[in-house]
């Protein structure tokens, strides 16, 4: 079948399989994946506001839907962290999340790059809780890392570590994500090389994979806590069949309340535990599977940290320094080299148990470097949801300076008074820059630049008469 000229080849023992799954849908299936992906994107909410023009999705209160693909790459926001570029059915993590959301919760999100759900979990979770971030492969967890430090949230902690390395963290979390590792099957349509990783040997090696995270990272989870279980797949043995393996194996029951599912959304049962399953025929968004199941068993929670602390705080001095640039002034500032980091006082016990069980990748707000007495302010800073935007003299620029600023290449400022200025571009901040009198230092992460050429785009951009551009119209919501 073709559609739009695209054509699509199928492992046949897939195809066998979905046609028993889905009977006389399957048609409607297989046509839905020579579609076009809908587009979607989920806005940081403390960064901008919710768009007028676009449509949401239903099942995130901060999502959207694209009528087009844009070239994110070319739009200063997406840089910025304004929003997050992520399919819609894994959007309904939200639904899953929201009745069990309170204060002082303790979230783990344990396959977490590059960082989707963890935003928005960030998005979701007050300030008095503790979010963990972690992923095993080192360089998968650096891009985690930057995605996050773009959200710009304080409470947050990357970690890189193996599933089993929380079996230390005993009792520790009230919520664990586990968006497992999968065949991948519901990424079929947005990424033709899963179609050619695709095997019934390797559904097989996730399925038992699957099992060892879960049995791995279930003694870390709270005693009434909630594991929330997730995939991109649509392979039943990966997805029910492990969470009739959980309840079997780790006396997990139901989370409740009970979810009321929009249309399209297939609810499935696993001995008795609800899961929810989307199909590209009948939502508008990718395959997904997800489920929340709660822990009845016991468990003896970590016991609060009482060591020798790891983290150095900051002298009154230092703190002198960096008061006047954080809306806080009580936030645990702490110096790891030369550089002061700010974490959230309520929260400063839980940093020093993670840091005990754990490998740090990153924490809090870096806000900048201590040279002679001064503070070199750090672009997390810059980005963050700390920052006091009072005190920077601000330097508004435009879009083709914005894009000049993000190659780190020159453009003109307005301001003529020298020292550090906040650069934003439509009210968000990009990053930093100091004027010296007869140049300027764009301060911008060297290895965060946009590396594609912009002179064309640029030129394209000032034709625009609606200003839309590089979104479709109607879809400029900053």
């Amino acid at each position: 079948m073709v559609k739009k000229g695209k054509m699509i080849q199928l492992p046949e023992a897939f195809e066998n399989r979905m046609k028993i799954q889905l009977g006389q849908d399957y048609p409607n299936f297989f046509q839905a994946l020579l579609e076009d992906p809908p587009q979607s994107i989920r806005i940081n909410p403390n960064k901008t506001n919710p768009p007028s023009l676009l449509p949401s999705v239903r099942s995130c209160h901060t999502g959207y839907y694209l009528p087009e693909r844009p070239m994110y790459t070319l739009d200063p926001c997406f840089h910025a962290g304004a929003y997050y570029v992520q399919e819609a059915s894994s959007m309904f993590l939200e639904q899953l999340v929201s009745p069990h959301v309170r204060k002082g919760l303790k979230v783990l999100d344990l396959c977490a790059a590059p960082g989707g759900k963890s935003t928005h979990l960030s998005s979701l979770l007050s300030e008095d809780c503790l979010l963990v971030s972690n992923e095993v492969i080192r360089s998968r967890a650096t891009i985690l890392s930057e995605n996050l430090r773009k959200w710009g949230n304080v409470n947050t902690v990357v970690t890189c570590n193996d599933p089993r390395d929380f079996t230390r963290m005993s009792g520790f979390f009230d919520i664990i994500l586990v968006d497992a590792p999968c065949s991948g099957e519901g990424l079929f349509r947005r990424d033709p090389e899963a179609i050619q990783e695709w095997s019934e040997a390797n559904t097989a090696l996730c399925t038992q994979r699957q099992r060892r995270i879960l049995a791995d990272i279930w003694p870390a989870l709270a005693e009434g806590g909630i594991l929330i279980y997730s995939t991109c797949t649509y392979n039943p043995e990966e997805n029910e069949g492990n969470i009739a393996w959980l309840k079997e194996n780790m006396d997990a029951v139901p989370a409740v309340p009970l979810l009321t599912v929009e249309k399209g959304i297939e609810v499935t049962d696993a001995l008795g535990i609800p899961c929810y399953r989307f199909y590209p025929h009948k939502v508008k968004g990718e395959g997904f599977f997800a489920t929340a199941v709660a822990k009845q068993s016991s468990t003896d929670r970590l016991a609060s940290f009482k060591g020798k602390s790891f983290f150095q705080p900051a002298g009154k001095q230092q703190r002198a320094l960096v008061k006047d640039l954080l809306i806080d002034p009580g936030y645990f500032i702490f110096q790891f080299e030369e550089e002061l980091i700010a974490w959230p006082q309520m929260l400063q016990n839980d940093l020093e148990s993670i840091k005990a069980n754990l490998r740090i990748i990153q924490a809090g707000v870096k806000i900048g470097s201590l040279v002679h007495q001064q503070i070199l302010p750090a672009h997390e800073l810059a980005v963050s949801s700390v920052i006091n935007r009072a005190y920077f003299p601000e330097e508004k620029i435009s879009l083709p300076d914005a894009l000049r600023y993000l190659k780190k290449e020159d453009f003109q400022p307005v301001s003529n008074q020298k020292g550090w200025h906040l650069v934003t571009y439509k009210g968000i901040p990009l990053g930093w820059m100091k004027h010296l009198g007869n140049r300027i230092n764009g301060q911008y992460p060297k290895e965060w630049r946009i590396r594609m050429s912009i002179d064309a785009y640029i030129g394209e951009r000032l034709r625009q008469e609606n200003g839309k551009f590089p979104f479709p119209a109607g879809a400029d919501f900053y």
